[in-house]
């Protein structure tokens, strides 16, 4: 069993077991018939996975391929800082796209506006990517190397509020350790997404920063599982999980966070269940 595994199935059965319902309460999301998709969930989520020992794969189900796309995700919102789906090799934004093909100003284009920084040479003008990675090289015992999307102004602006909205990097005895902040997490369709795409992240900005990597701190505001899900989350809970040491390889000792790409990246020592199968996950828009 991975720490991943471990993690979600405790989480799932905490949901099932203890959750509330949002039966009544008006809820936003529908299923594509129209019907509201309610869901029950738990408050204030905290899960941590040791990076450095394992990368965070579930082995539930089969996460081989899908971790490359979790990849091109973050590297289309971090490093493209693009809010144009165009720059991306999936579908999973398609919901949310205006005619032009874009979320609004939403994710990348939060992360690829200026401001001025206060930095120990004087005020300099960058990003918020930029300014992470500068903090990492010149200041690493600053405890405000921080992250925020959540940016209010421009609420109104977003095809939708960003789900993953913040990050802290802290760096300790030469390693990067993560926290990231999340308001609402499906744990179905986007709990082992996240938690791979964003420790992919760990390792890049750990590589250019001559880093090892940490621990990668999930935070998870409102944790829920839809109705129509449950019964496939109880079908992964009665699954045999697989005792497996997953490990990321980086095929590309580049020092610029700007050169990564997605075929630089290969997962080794990783397996799944393959006697469960759940077929295609109803998705709630």
């Amino acid at each position: 069993m991975t720490e991943a595994d471990k993690n979600f199935i405790n989480t799932c059965k905490e949901i099932l077991e203890h959750g509330y319902s949002s039966k009544g309460t008006g809820v936003r999301t529908k299923w594509e018939d129209g019907e509201e998709a309610n869901y029950v969930s738990i408050i204030g989520v905290s899960n941590k996975y040791d990076v450095e020992k394992e990368f965070p794969m579930i082995t539930l189900r089969n996460n081989s391929k899908t971790v490359y796309k979790a990849i091109d995700e973050i590297l289309w919102i971090w490093q493209k800082k693009s809010n144009n789906v165009k720059d991306l090799n999936s579908h999973i934004w398609d919901q949310w796209t205006d005619e032009n093909g874009s979320i609004g100003k939403a994710y990348g284009y939060q992360l690829g506006k200026k401001y001025d920084f206060k930095t120990k040479e004087g005020i300099k003008n960058m990003d918020q990517v930029d300014y992470v990675l500068y903090l990492l090289k010149n200041d690493p015992s600053s405890r405000r190397i921080m992250t925020n999307l959540f940016n209010h102004e421009e609420l109104k602006d977003m095809n939708l509020e960003p789900c993953a909205y913040s990050t802290q990097w802290l760096v300790k005895e030469g390693k990067l350790h993560l926290i990231l902040n999340q308001r609402s997490q499906d744990m179905l369709t986007a709990n082992g997404w996240n938690v791979m795409q964003y420790a992919a992240l760990q390792h890049m900005f750990a590589q250019v920063s001559g880093l090892k990597v940490g621990t990668l701190t999930h935070n998870i505001g409102d944790c829920h599982i839809y109705d129509r899900h449950i019964p496939l989350v109880k079908k992964l809970l009665e699954a045999k999980t697989i005792d497996v040491t997953p490990k990321l390889l980086i095929k590309n000792n580049t020092k610029d966070f700007y050169e990564f790409k997605v075929e630089d990246f290969e997962v080794e020592g990783y397996d799944y269940q393959k006697e469960i199968k759940i077929g295609k996950i109803p998705v709630a828009e």
